[in-house]
């Protein structure tokens, strides 16, 4: 009896593994597929993002909580933007450092006082402030409410009917606003864009734009630019042509105020504000079968620091898999629902069985084996083959999603630095993605608990902004 159970543990832990993996290999070859279409058609309009003559105006969203460090160099660089017309909105959420006093002396901030709309709830302001050198760029001063509710006074104070969210620790490529939008001008049915998210540190920033770039010194950085380059180029790539991105990176998406502001605003009762509103979109429009598309376009470039401690970045990622939990849970009816669509019966269980709860049979199926091989009731065979699927097709996946990069955009041109992310790409298999799982696994009880909601203040160096 004992001998079938181990046995049966064992086919488990590997199938498990293998079906992850092998998902994950199909959203590749979709990727590849989509990537290929892609860079063909920005072949045939050419480099540079062009000017149709009816771009739609956007409102730049930029929630702020101590954020002395990269402000001025994040409010720079969206005050440079290549748009025809824009405005920037920074929402200081009760900072209680110098965020405000550094934006009040860079951008000659006067108190503006004028009314807002409550469209969607959010905490008092308590000053409104408009820049004498820069006609369109405004500053809203409120109480702490958290990154949730300084968006909610962000929609409020806007003025366009598009918006983009934007972190304040984060730059944009200077044509990112032109190939965000594109969705919205070639399908009016769009609801929602993303772009990819890049890593920031080692690269040179002048004048609040990125020139070069580069790799860090620290390795817990290099680590994350090949995560970051394997969740968007082959993650949301690949849902993309499903209609199925059920994530839009906080730090980079554009929306239509209209249907966002028709589902509620963003909830200020989850830590993971960016993905509930896209699954709030996807189940609002398939219930009242209102056409609508959401997109995830690789191109449009955000950079943004990453963290460079194990502590800080571990807490980031405990709040991701809370913010995941959060989600999810509160739009359980999505799945498997009569109009779920691609939504409903692919994304929805595909997050759920390999992103909520995958942490925990993943850290269970490690200590299943190591214990059980350490005790004598696994084979070296059986643990042979499961690290060659947990470990080998892990590596394969992070090799791969550098190979997109290389063959796509090629952001690191240098060959050292492509070698070196190489290199990272199959040491992160061996401890940093397995401390991830932990890390993952901690928001999960933190999600169980009910743990109280806050911004989850993150150290930066700010070397990047300088």
């Amino acid at each position: 009896m004992m001998i079938d159970w181990l046995w049966w543990g064992q086919v488990a832990v590997i199938t498990y593994f293998l079906l992850l993996n092998g998902i994950y290999l199909s959203l590749n070859l979709l990727s590849m597929a989509s990537l290929h279409q892609y860079i063909r058609r920005h072949a045939e309009i050419g480099e540079a993002a062009p000017y149709l003559g009816g771009e739609p105006s956007i409102s730049v969203l930029m929630p702020a909580f101590n954020e002395e460090a990269t402000i001025r160099t994040s409010v720079r660089s969206m005050l440079q933007l290549q748009y025809p017309d824009f405005e920037v909105v920074v929402i200081n959420d009760g900072s209680r450092d110098r965020t405000l006093e550094v934006l009040r002396e860079e951008f000659d901030l006067v108190a503006f006082p004028e009314p807002l709309r409550q469209a969607v709830p959010h905490k008092p302001v308590i000053g409104i402030y408009r820049s004498r050198r820069y006609p369109n760029l405004k500053v809203i001063d409120k109480e702490n409410g958290g990154k949730a509710d300084a968006l909610n006074a962000g929609i409020n104070a806007a003025r366009n009917g598009l918006f983009c969210g934007v972190d304040a620790d984060s730059i944009l490529q200077r044509d990112s606003l032109l190939r965000v939008v594109q969705p919205f001008l070639e399908d009016t049915r769009t609801v929602a864009a993303g772009g990819t998210v890049r890593i920031a540190n080692g690269s040179t920033v002048r004048g609040g734009f990125l020139v070069n770039a580069g790799l860090p010194d620290n390795w817990i950085a290099r680590f994350q630019i090949v995560e970051y380059l394997r969740a968007f180029l082959f993650g949301r790539l690949g849902w993309s042509p499903l209609n199925a991105v059920l994530i839009i990176s906080g730090a980079f998406g554009l929306f239509d105020r209209e249907r966002v502001i028709a589902v509620g605003g963003y909830r200020t009762d989850t830590v993971g504000e960016d993905m509930e509103l896209v699954v709030r979109l996807h189940r609002h429009h398939r219930k009242h079968r209102i056409p609508y598309r959401i997109r995830y376009l690789p191109d449009p470039i955000c950079w943004t620091e990453a963290p460079e401690d194990l502590g800080t970045l571990g807490r980031q990622r405990s709040r991701w898999q809370r913010g995941l939990a959060e989600s999810l849970m509160a739009h359980w009816r999505l799945c498997f629902s009569l109009r779920g669509g691609a939504p409903g019966w692919l994304a929805w269980p595909f997050m759920a069985l390999f992103e909520w709860i995958g942490p925990l049979i993943e850290l269970g199926g490690y200590l299943f084996m190591f214990v059980g091989l350490a005790m004598g009731w696994i084979s070296h065979t059986a643990m042979a083959i499961f690290l060659l699927v947990a470990v080998g097709m892990g590596i394969l996946l992070s090799v791969n999603g550098l190979l997109l990069e290389t063959m796509s955009f090629r952001v690191y041109s240098r060959r050292r630095d492509v070698m070196r992310l190489f290199l990272m790409a199959i040491l992160e298999n061996f401890g940093y993605r397995q401390l991830n799982t932990l890390w993952r696994c901690r928001g999960m009880y933190q999600w169980f608990a009910r743990r109280k909601h806050h911004w989850g203040a993150m150290r930066r160096s700010g070397k990047w902004g300088q």
